[in-house]
């Protein structure tokens, strides 16, 4: 466009190379070397992911530490987000594969009791709505580990609370949730993820995700397994009944190993985790004051196009008759495919620098040249 004096970054991060307000840090920096008084606003977004949290900091958030169960049990320091009553809880704060030992894997083991403890801080700090967002999860446990550590009570034949972790969840004889935090009902908790799948079966949590988690063929039929019985041992009390066999099959219950599921048990609505976010960082107003909106995330490709960051903000900005480009540090959609999802143009890091390591090495400077381009090709 033309003439375009403002700019909106609204971009996710590069997983493993930036930080989505090291993204946003970096194309304002390339887009001013070409055009020194740009105005540019910095939105970074997320979709519920990891990266959640940071991103309502970012959109001026305050952010509150707390001391949580990480996925093996160890404590860990832990962040949540907090402005006017509402919360932005990122489960992968506590209960994520990147608060795992390196190169330790737990599928059966790794429980979720962390972002149970995460959610009950955000209940002591006030919050009347919680954003719980979900994904880059170490676990499996459907939740089981969150509901203990807000009040309920799963028991095995002999009265005695079920190890942590899914693999434990086979042996759960009773399940109690009449203890659960009362402030729980008085809150709107809103479940958001950037996933669809059900808890169980093909399409289910362990099978679609389990791999991914280290578990092995073995682990993730003995982690259906239990998921399906932990569904069938609540949909057998009076508290929950009929509506588990609901939560189970609904979309968004196999996020984050399963999280979802609990979640659904206390109470939450399920919505696409960028929608939740756009809303939670006032994308609307700043989108409004823009001419250009740049979008992205380290990779675009099939997956973007299904609920991730980039293609959140491209429908909206679309909708709003915004232009859209995106930055990426390798794509894997055609022009025509972009097209069709509100992207005008992407600019991957590997049409400047071919090799992916150094892409992943050097992300920063490559992208602010990549920013240059897009400065001449749209602004100057």
């Amino acid at each position: 466009m033309d003439g375009a004096r403002r700019v909106l970054v609204a971009a996710d991060k590069f997983k493993g190379s930036l930080t989505a307000v090291e993204v946003a840090e970096r194309v304002t920096a390339g887009l001013r070397r070409v055009v020194p008084d740009l105005a540019v606003e910095a939105l970074p977004v997320a979709d519920g992911g990891d990266g959640t949290v940071a991103a309502a900091v970012a959109a001026g958030f305050e952010r509150r530490k707390v001391r949580v169960a990480g996925p093996l049990g160890d404590e860990v320091t832990a962040a949540f987000a907090l402005r006017d009553g509402t919360a932005v809880v990122e489960m992968a704060e506590a209960s994520g594969l990147q608060r795992l030992p390196e190169g330790v894997l737990a599928p059966l083991t790794s429980s979720t009791y962390g972002s149970g403890e995460l959610l009950r801080a955000a209940l002591d700090a006030g919050a009347r709505t919680i954003v719980f967002g979900v994904g880059g999860s170490a676990t499996t446990d459907g939740g089981a580990g969150m509901l203990s550590a807000l009040g309920a009570r799963f028991l095995d034949g002999h009265g005695e609370p079920v190890a942590p972790g899914g693999g434990g969840l086979a042996d759960v004889a009773s399940a109690d949730l009449s203890g659960l935090d009362p402030r729980l009902t008085d809150v709107e908790l809103v479940l958001a993820s950037d996933v669809d799948n059900p808890l169980t079966g093909p399409k289910g949590a362990p099978a679609v995700y389990g791999p991914q988690k280290g578990a092995s063929p073995q682990d993730v039929e003995t982690l259906d397994a239990a998921l399906t019985h932990f569904a069938k041992v609540l949909a057998g009390t009076v508290t929950v009944g009929a509506r588990a066999a609901e939560y189970a099959a609904s979309p968004g219950a196999g996020a984050a190993g399963g999280i979802g599921f609990g979640a659904m048990l206390l109470g939450a609505r399920f919505r696409p985790g960028i929608e939740v976010m756009l809303d939670v960082l006032g994308f609307a107003p700043a989108l409004e004051r823009a001419d250009l909106v740049i979008t992205g995330e380290g990779s675009l490709d099939e997956q973007t196009l299904h609920g991730k960051a980039p293609a959140g903000v491209a429908s909206a900005a679309r909708a709003a008759g915004k232009e859209v480009v995106a930055v990426c540090g390798r794509l894997a959609l055609a022009p025509e495919v972009l097209g069709r999802a509100g992207i005008r143009r992407a600019y991957p890091l590997t049409d400047v620098e071919p090799d992916v390591a150094k892409c992943i090495a050097d992300a920063g400077p490559i992208l602010e040249r990549v920013a240059e381009r897009i400065g001449r090709d749209f602004l100057a």
